[in-house]
């Protein structure tokens, strides 16, 4: 069984291989949106310090001085599997102990508005990475929603606080688990959450999470709710600049 995965009692046939005199950063900050990459590679001036190997192509890791701290950033798949393994390899290559990931979930309660900020507290485990990282349950503590909530009243961004669906079958999402999940707290639906707080758990890596709220799946039928572009879309470059200031945010040593 899935649940029966985590195993901390023998090595791993493969672990990942910590390079010596490694680029640092005081954060690194993981996107899914191609455009948003594109944007910062012309609105900032960004060194490439690293690169991701793996068989669909090269992951350039940047860094950003963004006021006077040293951000790193780079653009990760979907799905909990290739999001975890890009974690894996860039702390293997990049120094850093702290994670911001930021990007698009599904609604699943049509009460929250379009494009307000989803600050996830847990994560509903429906995936299968999580499994070799932590011990098996239901949900998984997202630790650091209360500072990510604190930076957001701090900033004066709307954002709602709730438990999260972490799926690896987004063709899946059936209505009768849909009400489970509705039932149980969850406000929104992705598909990495779980994973990467797995990783950061087994790593000893703080990670920091917040959602764009998109598509409603909390609807007769299933509604969009957005388009693609600039546009309030989790494509939108503003909230990338919302977790450049969450990186500031959190890289002062006192936050806790």
């Amino acid at each position: 069984m899935i649940t029966d995965s985590f195993d901390n009692q023998t090595e791993a046939i493969i672990e990942p291989q910590r390079k010596a005199d490694i680029p640092s950063v005081d954060v690194m900050i993981i996107t899914f949106s191609y455009i948003i990459e594109e944007y910062i590679k012309e609105h900032f001036n960004c060194t490439q310090i690293e690169t991701l190997f793996s068989a669909t192509g090269l992951t350039p890791v940047y860094q950003i001085d963004y006021k006077g701290k040293k951000i790193g950033f780079y653009k990760t798949y979907i799905g909990g599997p290739g999001a975890v393994g890009l974690v894996e390899e860039a702390l293997s290559k990049v120094d850093t102990d702290k994670i911001i990931m930021f990007g698009g979930s599904g609604c699943l309660d049509k009460d929250i508005a379009r494009g307000k900020i989803v600050i996830p507290t847990e994560a509903y485990r429906d995936e299968g990475t999580s499994y070799h990282y932590v011990p098996a349950a239901d949900y998984i503590t997202l630790k650091n929603s209360h500072v990510v909530a604190g930076f957001m009243k701090q900033a004066g961004i709307p954002y709602v606080l709730g438990k999260t669906w972490t799926t690896d079958a987004i063709y899946r999402e059936t209505r009768g688990n849909f009400e489970k999940r509705k039932q149980e707290g969850c406000i929104a639906v992705e598909m990495e959450c779980a994973s990467v707080q797995a990783v950061c758990d087994f790593r000893g890596v703080e990670f920091y999470n917040f959602l764009k709220s998109g598509d409603l799946l909390d609807a007769p039928e299933w509604d969009p709710r957005s388009e693609l572009g600039n546009n309030g879309s989790q494509h939108d470059p503003r909230y990338f600049m919302m977790a450049l200031d969450l990186a500031c945010f959190v890289s002062d040593k006192s936050i806790r």
